[in-house]
């Protein structure tokens, strides 16, 4: 197998220093020997044909049950090298037929029913609260933060992203929202809490999220102004004056884009506004990371713009302001990684070393693909009307300001009398 190794690695490797030991015992290196070495070491055999077939899947399979090991650096230094170097990566022309193959085929495996969203979101956002506690801000966003200076920490960062959305939906004073996706219910606390909604509404496919919602209601004594629900995003009923989704368009599903925007549409009021948040691609359409969809988001799908334009338009809504993202995710998944690597062992004894190499390969491998390839973030605020929104981008400016001092206790509040958020 060590031809193989040098076969695959050549094309690859072109500057840095990779080290592999193979099943052989042989070692092999790569690159211009410049900068700290990364090394690994596969167990067998047929881990080298996997990882060669089927790089996309099989990486993160061999990482997680040990037959690909780290013996210099650890797994994202590996990533790191492999994705910054000169030119694109390059696949054997087995592996661009598999590309090919999941590119065409990706249809399949999207058709997200109400039954299997429900499933496919238990599989992640169920699992044990205390994971999320040992690496997520003390608000327990789980999307990409927003860091206004390169020194900002995890909760600035995040507070930064609350304000941001909220500045955006530019919010007045009783307002009607509907949060789809709310998580673990920082978003429409802050809203509620700060922001100045009137009435919010969270609804979540979580057992779990639900629980802590509902509980962070009734702590804050916002219950009259919010509420969570375990409700599928197609069920819900009513008008609403705002709508916000972060982070729950990824788990749609190609089958429901089209759905998704109709029925946002005929939930929001005629002189409505909504800003969905979501993860995206920057270059066109391609499948989901096989690794990612089989063990971590089930059922996921990263849309391209051109992907979303079309029904948008189909749907009515008016497409009134649009923002990337660039590196901000990339920012949140490296304090994620770091925040769960420093508390790998309190992980272990949740659940064990594997579940641990899984999910240091899943916020690694995430960070990379945001800060090297070509994932994104998409703001885009839709309305029914064109004169929904303000005519310029100024009011998001001012809109922070007066939300940074609702959050301070000072000056002039953008909340009613009475109803601001004690915990942000």
């Amino acid at each position: 197998m060590d031809w193989l190794l040098k076969l695959a690695f050549r094309q690859i490797i072109e500057r840095g220093s990779l080290i592999i030991r193979s099943p052989s015992g042989q070692t092999l290196s790569f690159g211009d020997g410049q900068g700290p070495p990364v090394g690994i070491r596969f167990t067998d055999r047929m881990a080298v044909v996997a990882l060669v077939l089927d790089p996309d899947l099989k990486l993160g399979e061999l990482y997680t049950d040990g037959r690909l090991i780290m013996e210099q650096g650890g797994i994202y230094d590996f990533l790191r090298l492999v994705h910054d170097q000169p030119a694109a990566l390059r696949k054997p022309l087995l592996g661009r037929l598999v590309d090919r193959a999941r590119l065409a085929l990706r249809w399949l495996s999207h058709s997200n029913g109400a039954a299997r969203s429900r499933r496919n979101v238990a599989h992640h956002y169920d699992l044990d609260g205390r994971l999320y506690d040992l690496f997520l801000d003390e608000d327990r966003q789980y999307s990409c933060a927003y860091y206004e200076t390169p020194e900002a920490t995890l909760e600035e960062a995040q507070r930064a992203k609350r304000r941001h959305i909220a500045a955006k939906l530019a919010l007045r004073p009783g307002d009607r929202v509907l949060d789809i996706g709310c998580g673990w219910g920082g978003l429409g606390l802050y809203l509620a809490g700060v922001a100045g909604a009137g009435e919010v509404l969270g609804v979540t496919l979580s057992d779990e999220q639900l629980a802590t919602a509902q509980r962070r209601a009734r702590e804050s004594g916002l219950e009259g102004a919010v509420r969570f629900e375990m409700q599928d995003y197609r069920a819900v009923e009513g008008r609403f004056d705002r709508i916000v989704s972060v982070g729950m368009f990824e788990h749609v599903g190609l089958h429901n884009q089209r759905t998704f925007f109709e029925k946002c549409k005929s939930l929001l009021a005629d002189d409505g506004v909504m800003l969905l948040h979501t993860i995206g691609l920057s270059d066109g359409p391609w499948f989901t990371n096989p690794w990612i969809d089989k063990y971590i988001f089930p059922g996921g799908h990263l849309p391209a713009l051109s992907e979303l334009m079309p029904w948008i338009e189909k749907s009515g809504l008016v497409l009134t302001d649009v923002e990337i993202l660039r590196l901000h995710y990339a920012s949140t998944l490296r304090d994620w990684r770091e925040r769960f690597m420093a508390r790998r062992d309190e992980a272990a004894k949740l659940y064990d070393d594997r579940f641990c190499r899984m999910w240091e390969f899943y916020l690694a491998g995430c960070e990379a693909a945001f800060r090297w390839r070509n994932v994104v973030v998409f703001q885009l605020q839709l309305a029914r009307k064109q004169d929904a929104a303000p005519l310029t981008r100024n009011y998001i400016e001012e809109g922070e300001a007066a939300l940074r001092r609702a959050e301070a206790g000072s000056g002039r509040s953008a909340v009613p009398e009475g109803r601001r958020l004690a915990s942000v």
